[in-house]
């Protein structure tokens, strides 16, 4: 299993990361370092002249020695529930201190459950206790297919862990579209964001991310900085860039939105977008067919704006995927495709 920029090579998604939502409820123990960055980007870093009252500074979870029985836990709130396929326990910088064995479990749940209520469920084993590599990216195929919304990581019996991602296809819910004052001018209230990631939204191939990575493109909210935004890096020949996405369900596109936020020099010129309906289509044969057509013809776009396309449109016809071409290269931070389902 390949992971890089935050996604697994398969259309995969960090269900439990913190960009998309994901938080850590409370945990057995975290005397050296807090639950929390278990979800944040990145792999950790080491700090070496670093210090607290508590002893040394780690990026990531770590609990203190244990000196009587058992083992510690931490508490999940998936950003996204989804059926999980696998995990990449961390042990980045944690070497005379990692756990020596994890296991994970997972049940469903109403987001916002009081911890409380969460702890009484029956929790569904995802992972047995397995051994982890010290300062590894540990990666495990998860043992049992379920839908889930909350997890619970033990590490065993004590230590530390940098980072935590769980890797799966997301259950859509489709509740209604979280649209602000600038989205709502030009996109109806009943309109759906076909490629959120939330919905089931997909990257499944792309020309070029050497600056940031596929699925950022379809993440939440509007990008923070560039690098939470997908950008390829300088095209010193001819051609463009381009990324496959699929919807998250068979839909008809109505208003686009394509961000260019925080990309000030370093924006495409311009952008077009093709569609396809082939619901059944993998990555590499969509890449390689000739069924694309037209959807957005190609057009100018601006440094750090928002760009809303509806007239200019070609068509409004159902689509299972799109493919945003932008040229020649550079950044665009997010991409919102608003419509109807039609499956």
């Amino acid at each position: 299993m390949k992971v890089a920029n935050g996604a697994v090579v398969g259309g995969l998604v960090d269900l439990a990361a913190a960009n998309v939502g994901g938080r850590t409820l409370g945990s057995t123990d975290d005397f050296f370092a807090e639950a929390d960055n278990l979800l944040l980007e990145g792999r950790g870093e080491f700090i070496a002249d670093k210090y607290t009252e508590r002893g040394k500074w780690m990026d990531g979870w770590e609990s203190r020695r244990k000196r009587v029985a058992g083992h510690d836990s931490c508490l999940i709130e998936l950003g996204i529930p989804g059926e999980v396929r696998a995990f990449d326990i961390d042990t980045n910088h944690f070497i005379g201190n990692a756990p020596a064995f994890a296991s994970v479990e997972g049940v469903k749940a109403p987001r916002g459950i009081a911890v409380t209520e969460l702890e009484q469920l029956q929790f569904t084993e995802l992972l047995p206790p397995l051994p982890l590599l010290p300062g590894s990216q540990n990666l495990f195929v998860a043992t049992a297919a379920h839908a889930v919304s909350h997890l619970r990581l033990r590490i065993y019996p004590d230590g530390g862990v940098a980072r935590f991602r769980v890797y799966g296809k997301v259950s859509p819910e489709w509740g209604e579209p979280e649209l602000d004052e600038i989205a709502r001018q030009h996109v109806s209230g009943s309109a759906l964001d076909l490629v959120a990631l939330k919905n089931g939204g997909a990257c499944l191939a792309c020309s070029d991310a050497t600056f940031g990575g596929m699925n950022n493109l379809l993440l939440p909210g509007r990008a923070k900085n560039m690098g939470s935004g997908w950008e390829t890096r300088r095209r010193r020949y001819a051609g463009f860039d381009w990324i496959v996405v699929q919807l998250g369900a068979r839909g008809t596109p109505g208003v686009i939105e394509v961000d260019t936020n925080h990309f000030k020099g370093n924006y495409p010129d311009r952008c077009s977008i093709d569609f396809i309906d082939q619901p059944n289509a993998n990555g590499y044969e969509l890449t390689q067919s000739s069924a694309w057509q037209p959807l957005l013809p190609e057009t100018k776009l601006q440094a750090h704006t928002r760009h809303f396309f509806k007239q200019e449109l070609l068509t409004r016809a159902p689509a299972t995927h799109l493919r945003l071409n932008i040229f020649p290269d550079g950044g665009v931070s997010r991409l919102r495709v608003w419509g109807e389902r039609n499956g």
